[in-house]
């Protein structure tokens, strides 16, 4: 039973985690930068983010050929942290503008991070993390607002500038995620009925994080 909760989860972490990257980093990234900036950071992260695959691969295979361990979980923390980061960032922002913006951005924050938290720890233990370890690191990740909200409090103009570039690495490493890590994995069941279930959690996951971006 637990290993279906677990699938139903990643599959819809795989829409949540695309819908994340692309309905809301990257827009808002292209609000506070030129395009070609923004785009061109996400490509850079896509081949970072494959080159640092590589290396946690590289860490825990030493043979020629070796079973594939999935490099999505350090990945996932990593941009999980950038994005939990770049949130303490906007809620400073916004309650340095005022407290009543300051308190719907914290919500709007919790509202979509709850699915993708969610996700995140399907992910983390699909790739062999044991429950008190991934709720650990995942606690340890989600703990990036704190320093995002102070460095933003104190800070405020030089962060500001570097807030879209955050969001496009952010995004780049869902995406990659998504793409690389997360999505062949679906293709291993290719019934009819597999497929169609597999559709609807991905749109599902699409759909939440969609529905929490409508407003923001």
């Amino acid at each position: 039973m637990l290993l279906w909760i677990i699938g139903f989860s990643l599959l819809g972490s795989v829409g949540a985690v695309a819908g994340a990257a692309f309905l809301g980093m990257i827009p808002a990234g292209l609000k506070l930068a030129p395009a070609f900036a923004v785009t061109s950071t996400v490509l850079a992260g896509m081949v970072l983010f494959f080159v640092l695959e590589k290396l946690v691969l590289w860490r825990h295979c030493h043979d020629s050929e070796c079973e594939v361990h999935g490099g999505a979980g350090p990945l996932i923390l990593i941009g999980d942290a950038f994005h939990n980061f770049v949130d303490g960032v906007v809620i400073a922002a916004t309650f340095l503008t005022s407290i009543p913006l300051g308190i719907a951005a914290s919500l709007a924050v919790i509202a979509h991070e709850i699915p993708q938290e969610v996700g995140d720890f399907a992910i983390l233990l699909d790739n062999g993390y044991g429950r008190t370890n991934a709720l650990v690191l995942n606690s340890f990740s989600a703990a990036a607002t704190l320093p995002g909200a102070v460095v933003a409090y104190f800070w405020l103009g030089e962060t500001r500038g570097a807030v879209p570039y955050i969001l496009a690495i952010s995004a780049a490493s869902f995406i990659y995620i998504a793409a690389a890590d997360l999505i062949p994995g679906l293709h291993r069941r290719v019934t009819a009925a597999a497929s169609l279930r597999q559709l609807l959690l991905l749109l599902a996951g699409i759909a939440t994080i969609a529905i929490f971006h409508r407003g923001g």
